[in-house]
């Protein structure tokens, strides 16, 4: 009979591997969200962006105040992803504070799972504030199905950015991967057209725009508004997730190294 007791007591007090992963996640989100050198930039720089670019020097221009919305949503994508990752993995990786976590009992796969998920809901803030922008000051149309189709392309596209930036991380020290990460999301920005048109950039930059991740993430977005350049879509898909597969086995090789 105690014996029974104490298995049942035992099957009670035993850890929820649900409960642990839905706690790493907030406990991540909350930490980076009272991080103002986070928070504040990868909330706020998206918007500012596009209230200045979008609304006020397009006032009138529904077409381009529309393409903007979906291009700085990618924006905002890339720099809740990149440095949700990059930064803070390369400063625990200094800290020591990644071999306290392979130590500790809890499961292998809550760590890189808990940054998805706070990079995720940074990244659904952004688009719903950035929606909520276009449609009061811009007067843009959007349906509720575009409206889910940004929401779920925004989501599943910081999938790629996630990877890039868990790889930087990796590589570079906690002082270097702040200026890493700009050096490669910057450009990589300007040179997809999400600050500008494609159309605006001379041709030679034109042609190597599908080099870049945020290009195909961006013509994902375009497309459901209707700005894009009418590529097929298995392509932009095909690309997300090679950069999302290579970068994230790069990584995991780092990670596996630094043990």
């Amino acid at each position: 009979m105690n014996t029974l007791a104490n298995d049942t007591r035992g099957a009670e007090l035993a850890p929820s591997i649900t409960r642990i992963y839905w706690l790493e996640t907030r406990n991540e989100f909350l930490r980076m969200l009272r991080t103002p050198m986070f928070a504040l930039p990868t909330l706020l720089f998206p918007l500012v962006f596009y209230v200045m670019f979008g609304v006020l020097l397009n006032r009138g221009n529904g077409n381009a105040a529309t393409y903007m919305m979906a291009t700085y949503g990618v924006f905002g994508v890339m720099g809740a992803s990149m440095f949700g990752f990059g930064v803070t993995v390369s400063m625990e990786r200094s800290q020591g504070l990644l071999r306290l976590k392979r130590a500790l009992p809890m499961p292998s796969g809550a760590y890189l799972f808990a940054k998805t998920g706070m990079a995720m809901v940074f990244v659904l803030m952004i688009t719903l504030c950035m929606m909520l922008v276009a449609i009061i000051l811009a007067k843009v149309s959007l349906t509720p199905v575009q409206g889910m189709l940004l929401i779920a392309i925004n989501l599943l596209g910081s999938l790629p950015f996630a990877a890039l930036g868990l790889y930087i991380g990796t590589l570079s020290s906690a002082n270097g991967s702040p200026a890493i990460l700009n050096m490669v999301m910057l450009p990589m920005a300007f040179l997809s057209g999400l600050w500008l048109p494609l159309s605006m950039l001379p041709g030679w930059l034109q042609s190597i725009a599908p080099v870049w991740p945020s290009y195909h993430l961006s013509q994902l977005a375009l497309k459901v508004v209707g700005h894009d350049l009418v590529q097929p879509i298995w392509l932009h898909v095909g690309v997300l997730l090679l950069v999302t597969v290579v970068f994230a086995l790069l990584a995991r090789g780092r990670l596996a190294r630094a043990e």
